[in-house]
């Protein structure tokens, strides 16, 4: 799932809202904005770079970005649909500014190196729906694997310390899937307006999560609680059987997407708050 299937449903919830005209959100719509973030208090110096992780299945092509000195705990960062782009960079140097070193992936690295969405976060679902369709709960295991041992390979990362890995819109299963392939590396997940972590299938990614060591932070916008409004009660029963830490939180007045600082629905307080629980979740579990 993601922000552009519901953009009509969408339109009409703001408008009968008072949050914004129909003139007004087409002009959102029609941008193709990056919002600069907000700057890290005490930010530390980072070295960036383009890099190619092998895998099983070929070169993926993705961002590394660390702190210049020394080594910190390590971060996969899995992209929504829309993949590894501007905006997404500019997430992972933020969070490598927070002290972190951080890999941003190009999930569709079997199809094609990014940016895999010609018009960015404009790009029609349905144009990017057959990217994300072959990526099966085998493969985003396989890559998962691969690329948390990618990171183990690098200097920068902490070797005594936990991964921690996010996921955003596709990317919140896949980083739920994430802890489940490397359960002894990975002590934190964050999942933003993630699609699909609830499933009635025997392999749905919060079954799967269930079996790894980690702690959660789920923030789901409040349109897709609206939609699905069981999931989050599935969810908290799931990981409280599982003795697994969860912070689950419906985000009133998020529309799905409003993390992404290119996002359609970008909703920067939100989004801030998002950020900050994600920090404190990553201070507790991967110190």
């Amino acid at each position: 799932m993601c922000d552009q299937d519901h953009f009509e449903d969408d339109r009409q919830e703001y408008e009968a809202r008072g949050l914004v005209t129909r003139r007004e959100f087409g002009a959102v719509l029609g941008a193709t904005m990056l919002i600069r973030l907000p700057q890290v208090a005490n930010a530390v110096a980072v070295t960036e770079a383009d890099v190619t992780i092998k895998t099983p299945d070929g070169s993926c092509d993705a961002y590394f970005v660390h702190p210049a000195n020394g080594t910190a705990a390590g971060v996969l960062i899995w992209p929504d649909i829309f993949g590894l782009r501007p905006a997404f960079r500019q997430m992972g140097k933020r969070l490598a500014e927070s002290g972190y070193s951080v890999v941003v992936v190009n999930p569709f690295y079997r199809a094609k190196k990014a940016p895999t969405a010609d018009a960015g976060s404009k790009t029609p679902i349905a144009d990017l729906r057959p990217l994300a369709d072959a990526l099966t709960d085998t493969v985003q295991m396989a890559d998962a694997r691969a690329f948390i041992g990618w990171l183990d390979q690098q200097a920068a990362v902490a070797k005594n310390r936990k991964m921690g890995t996010q996921g955003y819109c596709m990317g919140g299963p896949i980083a739920f899937r994430t802890a489940a392939a490397m359960p002894d590396r990975v002590g934190a997940v964050g999942s933003f307006h993630g699609g699909g972590l609830v499933t009635t299938q025997p392999n749905s990614p919060h079954l799967q999560a269930a079996k790894s060591h980690a702690q959660f932070l789920i923030a789901i916008a409040e349109n897709d609680d609206k939609r699905t409004p069981t999931d989050k009660d599935v969810l908290k029963d799931t990981f409280a059987k599982a003795n697994l830490p969860a912070e689950i939180e419906v985000y009133a007045g998020a529309a799905h997407g409003w993390c992404p600082p290119d996002s359609q629905v970008y909703n920067e307080p939100l989004a801030e708050k998002a950020w900050g629980r994600l920090l404190a979740t990553y201070g507790k579990a991967l110190a």
